[in-house]
């Protein structure tokens, strides 16, 4: 193997039940250079990320590191030789400090107690070090995503990694934590770190990256290096076509469809105020953690507001359960898949019906209407693409933008009148989320009134006809997306700017 590459992968070959993810990967990954590996959903990028990390085990191929084959069975392997990876969904325990976090597994003990001043006499050298600053005492559950991304990145290096794999480490921030995770990256590779960067954002990837491999369909099917790019070519190897920004028809919007009054709950929302209208998509913008996610519940009966009144269609509804939210024509998509939108160990088929379940046509005389759930489940597979082997596997062996596509289908397909759409395209690559965002605004073209909540403030700016921006549980700005853009976007958000 050269000596050219810190990590290589030769012929590595993995199959899951009716699946072939990994076809024969041969990547190189060379000392000291931002690599991004990009692909559409279920290319096989995060199952070769995670057999080089040790999650999975290869069914044929082999991982050299530092020029020599290695053996990586598990995540400590992986990190004893200088291999980490940050998780799309943080690793982190919430009750802990952020000094707590870091040392976990690798604690300094002094007489058998743990040597509080060693740890934070190293910690504090590393921060210097990588010009990383991140509250030691602080609880991780207190703290914002953009700092937590940090931790996990400190988290790294003091366990000695050399080589980073970071997922989707973008998803949740906002464009001035953007700009400060790329100048990290870009310390970490002065002082020689190598970053193998996990992307759908394809603007994101020509801005970081020294070389780009390509995945499809389990296979590398082109590596480039930064100025043989752009995007029209990445997503012509992606997925075989270029990509059109959606096309927003101008028309008039209906009748007001959802009205929110002086909406409190403690200690997150302070008195929210808004109205949606039919046939528009109103973007909800904010940081992680400002009420957004909670006023989404209070609207779909997850939550019951301390004060204020919920109006759909002029009937208070502030009271009534999820169920009920639903029977009255209201979809939710919720942002975490895994966590409340789906259940894991239910079959595709059987998490398209939930929610109706109790309903014809799935249900005929208190017993399940076989039949006729499989056709509607293989409908809503092949409409919304959704890449399964069988309707009856489990979702949880599933991509994440597969188990998206399942929620969006099953929402969808009921035709609700106001849809909640949070965070619909996280996870999603370029061909899935365009289809998406098309399906959004032709529901809109035919009047259902749309929130979207999405932390991708391209999407929001580019899908929304009026943006409603969220900070410290108030709304502290309605803007037109025309004449904005994601920095102005930015500013709103993190409260320097209000209306």
């Amino acid at each position: 193997m050269s000596e050219e590459f810190i990590l290589e992968t030769e012929g590595i070959t993995k199959h899951f039940p009716g699946v072939l993810a990994n076809d024969d990967v041969s990547i190189q990954i060379r000392e000291g250079e931002i690599h991004s590996i990009i692909g559409e959903n279920g290319a096989g990028k995060t199952t070769l990320m995670n057999i080089i990390y040790g999650i999975f085990r290869p069914d044929r191929g082999k991982i050299f590191y530092k020029g020599r084959e290695v053996e990586i069975n598990n995540p400590s392997t992986a990190i004893s030789l200088g291999i980490g990876m940050v998780h799309q969904h943080f690793m982190l325990v919430p009750p802990f400090t952020v000094w707590e976090n870091i040392i976990l597994g690798r604690e300094v003990l002094k007489r058998g107690v743990l040597d509080k001043d060693s740890v934070s006499e190293d910690l504090n050298k590393l921060m210097s070090d990588y010009r990383l600053s991140v509250p030691l005492e602080e609880k991780i559950e207190d703290l914002p995503v953009g700092i937590c991304q940090k931790v996990e990145l400190i988290k790294l290096l003091y366990r000695g990694a050399e080589v980073f794999i970071l997922d989707e480490p973008t998803a949740l921030l906002v464009p001035q934590e953007i700009e400060e995770l790329f100048e990290i990256l870009n310390n970490l590779k002065r002082q020689g770190k190598t970053i193998i960067f996990i992307s759908h954002k394809l603007k994101e990837v020509l801005r970081i990256s020294d070389r780009i491999t390509v995945m499809r369909r389990g296979k590398v099917v082109g590596v480039l290096e930064r100025d043989e790019a752009d995007e029209e070519i990445l997503a012509r190897l992606m997925i075989g076509k270029t990509i059109e920004p959606p096309r927003i028809e101008i028309h008039e919007r209906g009748e007001e469809i959802l009205r929110l009054e002086d909406i409190k709950l403690s200690p997150r929302l302070k008195g929210i105020n808004l109205k949606l209208y039919r046939g528009e998509i109103l973007g909800l913008a904010g940081v992680e953690g400002n009420g957004q996610r909670e006023l989404l519940e209070v609207i779909t009966g997850l939550l019951a507001p301390d004060s204020g009144k919920v109006f759909y269609k002029d009937k208070e509804i502030e009271r009534l359960d999820p169920r009920s939210v639903r029977e009255i024509g209201i979809g939710f998509i919720p942002e975490d898949r895994q966590m409340t939108g789906l259940i894991l160990d239910f079959s595709v088929a059987e998490n398209i019906i939930l929610g109706r379940h109790y309903k014809e046509p799935y249900t005929v005389n208190g017993r399940l209407n076989v039949p006729v759930i499989r056709d509607i489940a293989n409908k809503i597979v092949n409409t919304y693409d959704i890449r399964t082997s069988s309707i009856d596997k489990y979702v949880r062996f599933l991509s994440g933008g597969n188990q998206q596509k399942v929620i969006l289908g099953r929402e969808l397909w009921s035709n609700p009148e106001l849809l909640i759409a949070s965070q619909p395209t996280r996870g999603l690559d370029i061909g899935a989320t365009e289809m998406i965002h098309n399906i959004l605004l032709s529901a809109r073209k035919n009047g259902m009134a749309i929130i979207l909540h999405s932390s991708d403030l391209d999407e929001i700016i580019s899908l929304s006809d009026r943006i409603a921006v969220i900070y410290n549980g108030e709304i502290v700005s309605e803007l037109s997306p025309k004449g904005i853009d994601e920095t102005i976007l930015g500013l709103y958000m993190t409260g320097a700017r209000r209306d």
